[in-house]
């Protein structure tokens, strides 16, 4: 992505800051693994957000207005022996260059030159609660000027807001550019989906096929979004099932959630698919009730819709066909004022997704519904999982099936980013059978 595009989005959020702010945020901490192993480091997504730079330890400074410098970083400095073991530093002189600060410094320079750009500001925006030593650190600069405000030297701060809200705001609405980066990890997820599709077999484990979904995660320098839920037969009735150490057994489905990461931006895919290539007759039958629920789910994935459309048009759906296959008992009106459908679909139709798989953005407004807007991508994820438990007849038992894709809003028509992998039975038996073919070649 384009640094005009971070910097866009920067001079965006100094028009809605009121004159005399001054946005603080911190980069995500590196996180330990074990002992002195970090976890593959991961950036706050509200940093990169508005700066592109994917360092530890650095802060952003936004100073609508100020002349000398409106943007300024705090980064690690240079170091040759560091950068030896542990991989090239940006530096000032690199985030004045590639990333459009106006100014830098290292970050060991903090404590001597933060407190002096809070001076005569009269709010400090910053994410409070998300990064509680920098909190501290925030609070005790603030009370620094406070101390000196006393003797008449300094005009410290009176006010802290929540950056959270308007930038979490500007992020539910994805430009051109970022539509861009999520159609692509949509692609690469798709990609894993059919690889996986051609893959599985009877007597395969489930770590076994998720390594397939990671192995084309990284053929494009991707990563999983989330840890991937892969659960053959009953597991694929556990909402989050993530062990994937259980064999796949000839008759099964399997139920397959795998979202790819790519620059920060992530694809969140589901389908289910059976693991020996054919659908037996009830699991036919389920599968296409959960997809005529994510097909007309998307048909109202509208401008001007509201966000619980989305899932009430999926809801109806499956209400209904429950009920012609005898899982559920009544009437339709009865069913959806008692919810008794939440026994096999008993979670909400989706999210919203962006830099945050599970992401940002307000779901009600003065608590109505939000209405959807182009701009705005949400998940779409129907589902029905039949407790091997549930009093039914025993062949509905342990089906779990969700459907899910990727859906940006649009002016006109829903754009399915994920449109391109299959989800329909016959095509999805269609695929698997080249699979079969090959094998049988060899």
């Amino acid at each position: 992505m384009k640094q005009e595009e971070f910097a866009r989005r920067r001079r965006q959020l100094a028009r809605i800051m009121e004159e005399g702010a001054i946005a603080i945020l911190p980069s995500a901490p590196e996180q330990i693994r074990t002992r002195d192993i970090h976890h593959d480091y991961r950036q706050d997504s509200d940093f990169f957000y508005l700066t592109g730079f994917d360092e530890p330890e650095s802060v952003a400074v936004l100073i609508p207005g100020r002349e000398q410098a409106e943007f300024i970083l705090f980064c690690r400095d240079k170091n040759p022996e560091k950068e030896t073991w542990d991989g090239l530093r940006a530096g000032p002189d690199g985030v004045k260059e590639h990333f459009g600060a106006d100014d830098a410094f290292p970050i060991s320079d903090l404590d001597d030159i933060l407190p002096g750009l809070m001076e005569n500001r009269h709010s400090v925006y910053c994410t409070m609660g998300r990064n509680p030593v920098f909190d501290q650190q925030l609070i005790g600069w603030v009370n620094g000027l406070r101390n000196g405000g006393q003797s008449g030297n300094t005009h410290p701060p009176h006010e802290i807001v929540a950056l959270d809200h308007t930038l979490h705001d500007m992020r539910l609405y994805k430009s051109r550019s970022e539509i861009v980066a999520m159609r692509f990890a949509a692609k690469v997820a798709s990609q894993a989906h059919k690889r996986a599709m051609l893959a599985v077999r009877p007597g395969m484990y489930e770590y076994e096929l998720e390594a397939e979904y990671l192995h084309e995660f990284r053929r494009y320098g991707g990563v999983a979004s989330y840890p991937a839920i892969v659960g053959g037969g009953v597991n694929a009735c556990i909402l989050h099932y993530t062990q994937n150490n259980q064999k796949l057994n000839d008759g099964d489905l399997v139920l397959v959630d795998a979202g790819c990461e790519i620059n920060c931006y992530a694809s969140d895919i589901t389908r289910t698919f059976p693991v020996n290539g054919r659908f037996s007759e009830p699991q036919r039958a389920l599968y296409d009730i959960v997809l005529e629920a994510n097909q007309v789910a998307i048909d109202h994935v509208v401008a001007d819709n509201h966000w619980n459309d989305v899932h009430d048009a999926a809801v109806r759906v499956i209400s209904k066909g429950l009920l012609r296959e005898g899982l559920l008992k009544g009437s339709l009106s009865q069913v959806l004022k008692s919810q008794s459908y939440r026994e096999f679909f008993m979670h909400r139709t989706g999210h919203w997704l962006g830099i945050d798989v599970h992401d940002v953005g307000d779901y009600k407004v003065h608590d109505n519904w939000r209405i959807l807007e182009p701009g705005m991508v949400l998940t779409v994820e129907p589902g029905i999982y039949v407790s091997p438990s549930a009093k039914v007849a025993r062949h509905w038992r342990g089906i779990g099936i969700r459907i899910e894709d990727d859906v940006a809003v649009t002016s006109s028509t829903p754009d399915v980013l994920s449109k391109h992998l299959v989800k329909d039975a016959d095509a999805i038996e269609t695929l698997m059978r080249q699979s079969a073919n090959l094998q049988k070649s060899a």
